[in-house]
């Protein structure tokens, strides 16, 4: 494990057990696979691994606009991983899916004809999915293990790739962008690697709550005295917290270790799903506002105010029509 520009390369093994004993705040709900297209494995000369990455972020400040590199891990053809954005930040990979997802960039053009995808790559990229499901409990199926390719770039509508979508990541990954693809050749790998028993949701989640501060400590016991907890990042701005215990206005944010955050910071939510197939995303509550995105069916939000029957699900003004939505209990 080394560390370099602000990024930390792991062999596969090593992401294992580091992000096995990582403590994150937020709540995550999906996996996203990309590929970066480019740079491909023309560029990937064995040693070069945080200079591309570097380079990378670079794009993503100076031309998009981005606060940070847009993915939180990258794979290489060497079967490596480097870190990037902070697990607790949003990130910036899929228009209108990116609430509450980790967003994985494959280095490499895998498309038909490009890259033939190494042995070790292929290796890394389903254990580091496994790694990441057992981490948050995810279940494996493609509803949370999602591709680029299957989002309308316009919109974020998911269609599975019928108008305006991207290939990524790549016509040819694990034999295929598509959603039966993806279940057919890529899912079947994770679950091998997970076992035969998907990971547990049954975990007693009191309630969801949304940070209202731009930054908000996590603190070894619910008080304004004690440490902050070494090696987490504070939470930020709009992140979904679970919360598992209440004590003198403090929320236990951890199942299984004393992470707190005072709940002055915070505002109580509620976890919902889409039960329509196509649910117009709008900047304000009622059709008068403009469209502004999509969300498709069975996708999860999570619910922070409501105004005549209009549920807003974002701190940047995004609006759904509340009879679209059901409640998750």
């Amino acid at each position: 494990m080394t560390s370099k520009s602000g990024f930390t390369k792991l062999s596969i093994s090593e992401f294992e057990q580091w992000i096995a004993n990582l403590k994150v705040a937020k709540t995550i709900l999906y996996i996203q696979q990309h590929h970066t297209w480019n740079p491909s494995y023309i560029s990937f000369k064995n040693d070069n691994h945080f200079e591309l990455q570097l380079a990378m972020k670079n794009y993503h400040v100076n031309n998009n606009g981005w606060m940070d590199i847009g993915q939180h891990f990258t794979t290489f053809p060497d079967g490596s991983i480097l870190t990037g954005r902070s697990l607790e930040q949003t990130p910036a990979c899929i228009f209108g899916f990116n609430a509450n997802a980790i967003c994985i960039e494959n280095l490499g053009n895998f498309d038909l004809g490009k890259d033939t995808m190494t042995a070790a790559h292929k290796e890394t990229i389903v254990r580091i999915t496994a790694a990441l499901c057992k981490k948050f409990n995810i279940p494996v199926n493609s509803n949370k293990i999602v591709y680029h390719h299957w989002f309308n770039l316009s919109t974020g509508e998911r269609n599975n790739g019928t108008k305006n979508n991207k290939t990524c990541p790549g016509t040819n990954f694990f034999g295929g962008n598509k959603v039966a693809d993806c279940e057919k050749n890529f899912l079947p790998l994770v679950t091998n690697i997970l076992g035969t028993v998907a990971p547990s949701t049954n975990v007693s989640v009191l309630k969801y709550v949304y940070v209202t501060a731009d930054t908000l400590n996590i603190r070894e016991e619910a008080n304004i005295q004690s440490n902050k907890v070494k090696g987490m990042d504070a939470a930020t701005l709009g992140a979904i917290l679970r919360v598992y215990e209440i004590k003198n206005g403090w929320y236990k944010i951890s199942s299984s270790t004393n992470n707190w955050v005072n709940a002055s910071y915070t505002k109580d939510v509620k976890r919902y799903t889409i039960n329509t197939n196509a649910l117009n995303v709008r900047s304000g509550p009622g059709t008068n506002y403009p469209k502004v995105g999509s969300l498709s069916k069975n996708q999860e939000v999570f619910v922070i105010e409501e105004e005549n029957n209009w549920f807003k699900i974002s701190a940047d003004n995004k609006w759904v029509k509340k009879e679209f939505l059901t409640i998750m209990r």
